[in-house]
């Protein structure tokens, strides 16, 4: 049986800062795409709207990838180099997986 990855976290204070403010600003666009609705907004200017806020989302998603590929995994003394480009790989496909 094979073990479970380990799991990793965003230890850098700056690093999470940087994070959570990209959030907050999708956070913002969020609240602007419900108020477009509300207040009556072509669809067309909603959309785009919409695909802004996917690719922001998605940008957070790949910058954390980023962020453990160069930390996370770097600091695994234990494992063989070919089990580390695995693990990136098995993070990147179950993280790509879902953007479309």
């Amino acid at each position: 049986m094979t073990e479970a990855p380990e799991t990793t976290v965003i230890s850098d204070d700056d690093e999470r800062k940087r994070i959570v403010n990209r959030l907050r600003r999708l956070e913002g666009q969020i609240r602007g795409l419900q108020t477009m609705i509300e207040s009556g907004q072509e669809c067309d200017a909603i959309l785009t709207q919409v695909m802004a806020a996917k690719s922001a989302l998605n940008q957070v998603g790949l910058h954390i990838i980023g962020h453990a590929m160069k930390n996370c995994l770097i600091d695994d003394d234990t494992a063989t180099r070919e089990e580390l480009i695995d693990e990136a790989i098995r993070v990147f496909l179950k993280y790509s997986s879902c953007v479309k």
